[in-house]
């Protein structure tokens, strides 16, 4: 006994040592850490999906960057914009669910047809290279999001938040990938789809954590980082900030092609887009944009002002340089951030049902392979839509209490699917639509009303 006891007790400790090695490399990821010989794969379908694996870290990141900001007297992170900064990067990864990688297919196509040289997949200089090649395609492709109209209309959904936190690092457009991707196939001459692709991962867990104002400096790192410092620079709507500090993990690249800026005491960034959209509803943020592009292309007379407007930079207009004058760009000094104060009871409300939604992304991250493509269509049209009416609520939109009563309506409908697999949570979500479906008729018939007031 003492024997299988002693035994048992040696498997609980490694166990338990294994969980948390496991656990400190996964954070270690999220800062780039990594050791070279545990990340090297031979083919891209092998690399493990690091940044979906990442998000229950970027909740805990987001929770104690919270904490940490409150403690210094600060507000921290507002509940609809942290929840609006994680529908942006739900939709993304919907995104990604629908089209199973396709972005890269291109890539691995140039990689086997016309590279130039074989670097080995395995060795430590191959991902050395990958990891400066990858950052600096990433530094000209993030410059082109800001100086080609188009591409800004889909990057500029990262720059909607008036605040500056760590969930603004999962506030991404879904069409991001699409648009980035020619700026990394030169890349496919040389590294190994593998490789590009474990790396593309790490740059953007390294650009989750340096949206922050938690962080003030990292002394002599500054010089080659980019650093929540930096960054800061970066999304500032003040006229000092705009067009400056596009690096992603290093800061060299900005250094070297003029375009770096370091941030100063005398002036205080705001946030946000020069003309700020006020919404929490993230199909909005996601498409508004692209909407004025396509006005504004139709607005103008001439073959060559119509290519302008659409390849030409966000501030130019006829008659101007290509990224504009910087004497017509307008200079953001200071401005009341747009909230909507809800009762307790809503913030609650939607808290609960956020929640569902996520267990149901998560549901979805973990089965799609195996589901058919119509079926991802429609858990994905389920998420999209229920993201989309629970920033329309926060909103306080006029007619989200009427799409509410509709999508929980369906919802418990479709509900009794569950039931037949699973009685229980299937009972519990139709009881739990139902009541919420019922919940909203109330507010529709004046019983219950939300008052929206603006606060700073």
């Amino acid at each position: 006994m003492a024997v299988d006891f002693s035994y048992a007790n040696s498997t609980v400790d490694s166990g338990f040592r294994d969980a948390l090695s496991e656990h400190l490399k996964a954070v270690g990821r999220i800062f780039y850490l990594h050791s070279p010989q545990e990340t090297m794969y031979e083919r891209k379908e092998d690399v493990p999906n690091f940044f979906r694996q990442s998000w229950p870290y970027f909740l805990i990141f987001m929770i104690l960057e919270h904490i940490v900001l409150r403690l210094e007297g600060k507000k921290g992170i507002r509940l609809n914009d942290g929840i609006t900064s994680i529908s942006h990067g739900i939709f993304q990864e919907c995104g990604r669910l629908i089209w199973r990688g396709a972005e890269s297919y291109l890539y691995t196509w140039i990689y086997a047809n016309f590279r130039l040289v074989d670097l080995p997949w395995d060795h430590t200089v191959t991902w050395y290279v990958a990891a400066l090649g990858v950052d600096f395609c990433y530094y000209w492709m993030h410059r082109a999001c800001h100086e080609v109209h188009i591409l800004w209309a889909q990057h500029q959904v990262h720059h909607t938040s008036e605040d500056f936190n760590m969930g603004i690092g999962i506030r991404q457009s879904v069409l991001q990938g699409w648009c980035g991707f020619i700026f990394y196939l030169p890349l496919a001459l040389a590294i190994p789809p593998a490789q590009f692709v474990m790396h593309h991962q790490f740059s953007y867990l390294y650009m989750f954590w340096i949206h922050t104002e938690a962080i003030k400096s990292l002394g002599p790192l500054e010089y080659v980082l980019n650093t929540p410092s930096h960054h800061r620079v970066h999304h500032g709507s003040n006229k000092y900030c705009l067009d400056v500090n596009y690096g992603g993990v290093l800061i060299i690249w900005d250094r070297l092609f003029g375009t770096f800026r370091p941030e100063t005491d005398k002036i205080e960034i705001v946030y946000g887009l020069i003309y700020n959209q006020p919404s929490f509803n993230p199909l909005h943020l996601q498409s508004f944009y692209t909407a004025y592009v396509i006005e504004r292309f139709r607005s103008l007379k001439t073959a060559g002002d119509k290519f302008r407007a659409i390849f030409w930079g966000p501030s130019w207009q006829p008659g101007s340089p290509r990224l504009g004058r910087d004497e017509d760009k307008i200079d953001v000094q200071t401005r009341e951030k747009y909230d909507v104060h809800l009762p307790a009871w809503c913030n609650i409300y939607l808290v609960l049902h956020y929640a569902v939604v996520l267990y149901g992304f998560f549901e979805l991250s973990s089965k799609y392979m195996g589901m058919t493509p119509i079926s991802v269509l429609i858990f994905v049209f389920y998420i999209i839509a229920s993201l989309t009416i629970i920033g329309m609520l926060f909103d306080n939109s006029k007619n989200a209490s009427l799409l509410e009563v509709l999508r929980c309506s369906a919802f418990a409908f479709l509900a009794r699917s569950v039931a037949a697999t699973n009685p229980g949570l299937g009972t519990a979500l139709q009881i739990f639509y139902v009541v919420s479906a019922m919940f909203w008729c109330l507010n529709i018939l004046k019983l219950l009303e939300i008052k929206k007031t603006k606060v700073e």
